[in-house]
C-alpha cells in the first residue's frame, strides 16, 4: 500500500506536484505552537523527498533537475509559511484606514519571500540526489544551511523554523545549548525526512534503524538534562530576585489614542502597586514594550507617579519610547527605560533589531508620497540601537533586555549573555489579537532562554507573560488577554554557562551531513552517469 501511494507521487508532474507540495508543507505547520502535532512533518517531509525523487534526471541539464527541484521546495516552503504566518495579517487591520495595504506583504508576499530559502535548499540538496539515504543527509544539509541564512539576510526573519516542528516541549529542547538552533534545523529536517526509507527495498532497516536512533538520543539526552535541573531545584540556595511582572491586557487600537493615555498609564500603576500575595514588596517591576503611553523624559507627572509606587531600593523597568536630540532634530528608539524610587531615569537600552514595516518602512520616501506609513507611526520612524547593552541596578543581577522580537536571533547579544543574571523580554502582541502569534512568540523565547542558560522573564502587554528558565520550562505565567500581575523569584546565581561555541558545532555538523550525502550519493551518482 505505501509503495503505490508513493509511486503515484513520485509521478505527479505540473501543477498536481506543486500543489501537494503546497499542501504537504501546510500541513507541517499544524507541528508549530499552539497546535504541536510534531508528527504530521513524518508525513510531509517525505512527501517532499518523494516528489523531488520524481524529478527527472533529465541528462544533467540543469533546467531539468534544479528548477524543478527549486520550485518543489518554494511551494511546500509557501504552504509552511503562509499557513504558520497567516495572523500577520490581523496586525494590519488594527487601524485598517491606514494599513490594510499591507495585508498581502504580511500573508502572501512575506511568506513567498520565506519559501525562497527552502525552495533553494531543495535546490541545492538536488545536486547530490540519488535514490538511498545519502540524499536525505544533503536535503538535512541544505535546509539547515538556509536555515541559518534566514536569520540575518535581509534584516533576518528565523521564524518558524524546521528546528521548532522538533522541540514542542522542553524535554526536547535540550540539545540546543550544544548545537544550537542551526545544528537542530538540521537534524530535525533529516529525522521528519527518514519514514520515506519505508518505501525503500535498500537501506530500509538501516534508515528505520537511525530514526529510532535520533527519536531515542533527543529524549534521553532531554530526560538526562531534566533530571540534572530536578537536582538543581532541589539544591537551590533561595537566593532570588523578586520580581513583579504587570500585564495590562491594553486593547492595540485604544494604546496611542491620546483620549486613553491617561487611562493606561493609570492601569499600569494601579496594577503595580498591588498588595504582594506573599507580604513580600518586589526588588523590581516590570512593564511590557511601550507601557508608557509618552515620552517619559518630557512627562515629570508620570515619572513623579512612577516614585511614588516604589518604595526605597526599588526599581522600575518600562518599555517606552525614547528621545535623542541629534544637533537640530530629534530621533527616537524603542527602548527599555530603568526608573529609580525618586523617578530619575536610571539607565536605558534601546532595541537594535527593529520589525520591517512594523517600526520602519523600507523605502519610506517612496511609500510616502502614496500616504503610506509604518504601523508605529512617529516622526521619520523609530531608529535603531547602535547595540546592545546590559542595565545594572544595584542589588540586582546585571539584565539583558531584548525588545520584542530580538528574543527570536540566536546571535542578538549572544556575546551578552555570560554576563547577564537574566534576560528580559518585553513585547506588545496586542497587534495579533487572539492568534497563533503569541504563542509562538512565547516558545520562541524558550528556546532563547535554553540557548542563553538563562532564565527568561517575559513581560508582555496581552500575554503570554511569564517566567521561563534556563532550561525552557515555564515555572509561571499569565494566559493570553488576561489582566493581572505575576509575583516571581528569579535566582540571582545560575550554575549553568552558555556555551559559546554552539554555533561553530551546528556548522560543523551541516559540514558533516554534507559530506555524507556526498559520499553516500556517489556510488549510485556514478552508476546513472
Amino acid at each position: 500500500m505505501l509503495e503505490d501511494w508513493a509511486g503515484r507521487i513520485v509521478l505527479l508532474s505540473g501543477w498536481r506536484r506543486n500543489g501537494l507540495s503546497l499542501l504537504a508543507g501546510a500541513l507541517g505547520s499544524f507541528a508549530q505552537a499552539p497546535y504541536d502535532f510534531p508528527f504530521v512533518c513524518f508525513v510531509s517531509f517525505p512527501i517532499l523527498v518523494l516528489l523531488l525523487d520524481g524529478i527527472a534526471d533529465g541528462g544533467g541539464a540543469f533546467r531539468a533537475r534544479i528548477i524543478p527541484a527549486f520550485c518543489a521546495g518554494f511551494w511546500f516552503g509557501f504552504g509552511w509559511f503562509a499557513a504558520t504566518l497567516w495572523w500577520i495579517g490581523a496586525a494590519f487591520f488594527v487601524e485598517a484606514e491606514l494599513h490594510a495595504w499591507m495585508v498581502p506583504i504580511g500573508v502572501i508576499i512575506l511568506p513567498a519571500i520565506l519559501a525562497c530559502f527552502y525552495g533553494v535548499a531543495t535546490a541545492l540538496a538536488r545536486f547530490v540526489w540519488a535514490d538511498d539515504l545519502g540524499r536525505l543527509f544533503a536535503l538535512a544539509a541544505a535546509f539547515g544551511a538556509l536555515e541559518w541564512l534566514r536569520t540575518f539576510l535581509f534584516t533576518g526573519f528565523p521564524w518558524a523554523p524546521v528546528a521548532a516542528a522538533a522541540m514542542p516541549v522542553p524535554l526536547l529542547m535540550q540539545p540546543l545549548p550544544f548545537i544550537g538552533m542551526t545544528g537542530m534545523n538540521a537534524l530535525a529536517t533529516l529525522l521528519f525526512s527518514l519514514p520515506v526509507m519505508l518505501v525503500a527495498e535498500r537501506w530500509r532497516r538501516t534508515g528505520l534503524a537511525l530514526l529510532v536512533l535520533l527519536l531515542v538520543a533527543q529524549t534521553g539526552f532531554g530526560a538526562w538534562r531534566m533530571w540534572q535541573a530536578g537536582q538543581e531545584d532541589a539544591a537551590s540556595n533561595g537566593d532570588v530576585i523578586a520580581m513583579r511582572i504587570v500585564q495590562p491586557a491594553i486593547l492595540q487600537n485604544e494604546k496611542w489614542d491620546d483620549e486613553t493615555r491617561t487611562a493606561i498609564f493609570d492601569r499600569h500603576i494601579a496594577l503595580s502597586k498591588q498588595e504582594p500575595e506573599n507580604g513580600e514588596p518586589p526588588q523590581l517591576i516590570v512593564w511590557p514594550e511601550t507601557a508608557a503611553p509618552w515620552v517619559l523624559t518630557s512627562q515629570p507627572l508620570a515619572l513623579l507617579a512612577i516614585a511614588r509606587i516604589l518604595d526605597p531600593g526599588q526599581f522600575l523597568l518600562t518599555g517606552a519610547v525614547r528621545a535623542k536630540e541629534e544637533g537640530s532634530s530629534v530621533s527616537y528608539t524603542n527602548a527599555v527605560l530603568a526608573i529609580d524610587d525618586t523617578g530619575t531615569i536610571v539607565d536605558a537600552a534601546d532595541k537594535v533589531q527593529l520589525v520591517p514595516l512594523g517600526e520602519y518602512l523600507p523605502l519610506a520616501d517612496l511609500f510616502a508620497r502614496f500616504g503610506l506609513t509604518e504601523l508605529a507611526v512617529l516622526p521619520g520612524g523609530f531608529k535603531a540601537g547602535s547595540r546592545h547593552e546590559l542595565i545594572e541596578l544595584p542589588g540586582l543581577a546585571p539584565i539583558l533586555p531584548l525588545i520584542c522580537y530580538e528574543t527570536i536571533f540566536p546571535q542578538e547579544a549572544a556575546h551578552l549573555e555570560e554576563n547577564a543574571g537574566f534576560l528580559l523580554n518585553v513585547t506588545n502582541d496586542a497587534w495579533f489579537g487572539d492568534t497563533p502569534g503569541p504563542a509562538q512568540h512565547f516558545r520562541l523565547s524558550q528556546y532563547r532562554a535554553v540557548l542563553a542558560a538563562r532564565p527568561v522573564v517575559r513581560a508582555a502587554n496581552n500575554g503570554i507573560s511569564g517566567l521561563i528558565d534556563p532550561y525552557g520550562r515555564v515555572r509561571d505565567g499569565l494566559a493570553l488577554n488576561a489582566t493581572g500581575i505575576l509575583d516571581i523569584d528569579v535566582s540571582r546565581t545560575n550554575s549553568l554557562q552558555p556555551w559559546v561555541y554552539r554555533s561553530t558545532v551546528g556548522i560543523a555538523l551541516l559540514v558533516a551531513f554534507g559530506l555524507l550525502a556526498f559520499l553516500l550519493t556517489l556510488p549510485s551518482r556514478r552508476g546513472l552517469d
